[in-house]
């Protein structure tokens, strides 16, 4: 059997979800999501607070070089997740972070 490496490089630029909820119903929406060409990675969180915890998810996203992107647009598609997923989570509010940004969205 013969083997071949093909090497591509894409600048590394990552951003991640941070959201409670039910993860099969987050594995749902993002399989739903990722329809429309995309690939996420997906992995259950929870989140400790004062006087409380809360299970949820974190979801990310990075540059991968089979098929790069500039970063605002992989930014932009977060961010639009994001939103699909506070709708889908029933949630009031999620981060959205990458190594430039910190965005929280809500719609409290």
């Amino acid at each position: 059997m013969k083997t071949e490496i093909t090497e591509t490089f894409a600048a590394s630029y990552s951003v991640d979800i941070f959201i409670g909820g039910d993860v099969d119903a987050a594995r749902q929406a993002c399989r739903e999501f990722c329809l429309r060409g995309l690939c996420v990675s997906l992995s259950p969180a929870d989140f400790i607070f004062t006087g409380g915890m809360e299970s949820g998810v974190r979801v990310g996203l990075i540059n991968y070089p089979r098929f790069p992107a500039e970063p605002r647009n992989i930014l932009n598609t977060a961010q639009a997740l994001a939103r699909f997923l506070i709708e889908r989570l029933h949630q009031q509010s999620c981060t959205v972070v990458a190594a430039d940004h910190t965005i929280w969205l809500s719609r409290r």
